[in-house]
């Protein structure tokens, strides 16, 4: 062990001494290894922020849509023809509907604990004649509503029997007020307003002012440019459009004890069997925020996987340098390796002390490779705008990995000096 500790110090000692000659043999370990932690870093980083995000918006949530059939079978002449995918518009029959919705609340009322319904009406543009704000005219039941969280400065919600008559009540931004109310919004409240949608005029009745979260758009656009959603009753929406209740997809809000994948199976397998059996296009699919960030995590890791390949061909090359470096060394060292071994020095000695050498050289090179990795993540991360999260593994992956180059790269050179005549090695000029 003394003998390992001296084979260190010895190894640092000529680092400190060599300088110039150390960093530029140990560049291409440093490329590789801050290029490995800073693309693991980032990786983290955006899996990290979008499992927070994912987890604040309902991680329990449970998206439930119809889908359309991967293939389907046509018979012609007695014949059967399976065909690939293509495309069928949905008629009324294909829509989830609310008696479906009523059906499954009273199947599991333990583990739904409410259905966000949305509908959405277009987007259009208010206008006084001269100032204007554009807006997206969506329904929204009230467990959608619950959902949005929305900071409400003037007016009221909409309440039960906002819901129930289909009234025509809204709530517009304050992005809304500062364009047509010069940001009065306690004078817009109980005004009427005309949506132009599609040359369409829709009249609803302001009951409320809500907080806009500008930090939810990437748009930087001005607030006239803005779209700002203007909300309403789900029933208000559907009435708006002359349509019945009938939705694409609905999100079943469940609770946090239900095992997310078993319901999503069962309940698949119940909707299809009971309403979707006989329906050649259609189909019910689910999904949930789990499996959305699972499959974002693979994507991600196969990416991050494959760039961090690439960058190991620094490594390669980095390890290559040292060996070459050894090989000087060695040469340099003859006279020092004949006087060695004619003291009685065995040859797994010499051999030790190279290795040594060659994995000190390639660890100092992996510390200052991890310190810059981390550095360009962080920088990288937050200039994306995510939370930096260095990668532990990755970080523990490199140190493994510099001692490893450093033992492959560095045993030639050792074992060729190990095995030097030491009266050849003291004749060496």
């Amino acid at each position: 062990m003394m003998l390992l500790f001296e084979n260190i110090r010895l190894a640092l000692n000529g680092v400190r001494a060599n300088k110039t000659r150390s960093l530029l043999t140990m560049l291409g370990i440093i490329i590789g290894i801050a290029s490995v932690i800073g693309i693991m870093t980032v990786s983290n980083s955006m899996t990290g922020t979008m499992e927070e995000q994912m987890l604040s918006n309902g991680a329990t949530n449970v998206t439930m849509g119809v889908s359309q059939k991967s293939s389907s079978t046509e018979t012609s002449g007695g014949m059967n023809f399976n065909f690939g995918p293509h495309r069928t518009e949905m008629t009324d029959d294909d829509y989830l509907t609310d008696d479906m919705m009523a059906d499954i609340e009273e199947k599991w009322p333990d583990d739904v604990l409410g259905i966000q319904k949305t509908k959405s009406v277009g987007s259009g543009e208010v206008s006084d004649g001269e100032d204007y704000a554009y807006v997206t005219v969506t329904g929204y039941n009230d467990q959608a509503m619950d959902d949005e969280d929305l900071t409400l400065l003037s007016g009221r919600t909409f309440t039960e029997k906002d819901q129930t008559d289909a009234k025509k009540v809204c709530l517009v931004s304050d992005y809304f007020c500062n364009n047509l109310y010069n940001g009065d919004t306690s004078s817009i409240v109980g005004q009427q307003i005309s949506v132009v949608i599609d040359n369409k005029f829709y009249h609803y009745t302001v009951i409320g002012v809500y907080e806009y979260d500008a930090s939810s758009t990437f748009s930087s656009s001005s607030t006239y440019d803005t779209y700002t959603t203007l909300y309403m009753p789900i029933l208000t929406a559907f009435d708006s459009l002359h349509e019945d209740p009938q939705y694409d997809s609905v999100t079943l809000v469940t609770s946090t004890s239900t095992d997310i994948d078993s319901f999503m199976d069962e309940l698949e397998t119940y909707m299809n069997e009971r309403y979707y059996r006989n329906n050649e296009n259609f189909e019910i699919s689910c999904s949930s925020m789990s499996t959305m960030l699972e499959s974002f995590t693979s994507m991600l890791t196969t990416l991050s996987l494959a760039f961090s390949i690439i960058a190991g061909i620094s490594l390669l090359v980095g390890g290559i340098g040292v060996m070459n470096i050894m090989l000087v060394s060695i040469q340099e060292r003859t006279r020092e390796i004949g006087t060695r071994k004619a003291l009685g020095a065995r040859n797994s000695s010499i051999r030790t002390q190279f290795i040594v050498e060659s994995i000190v050289l390639c660890m100092v090179g992996g510390f200052i490779g991890i310190l810059l990795g981390i550095g360009i993540g962080v920088v990288a991360s937050s200039k994306m705008g995510y939370s930096a999260y260095p990668s532990v593994t990755g970080i523990i992956f490199s140190v493994a990995f510099s001692m490893a180059i450093g033992v492959f790269f560095g045993y030639y050179p050792a074992n060729k000096a190990a095995k030097m005549n030491p009266i050849d090695a003291l004749r060496y000029e």
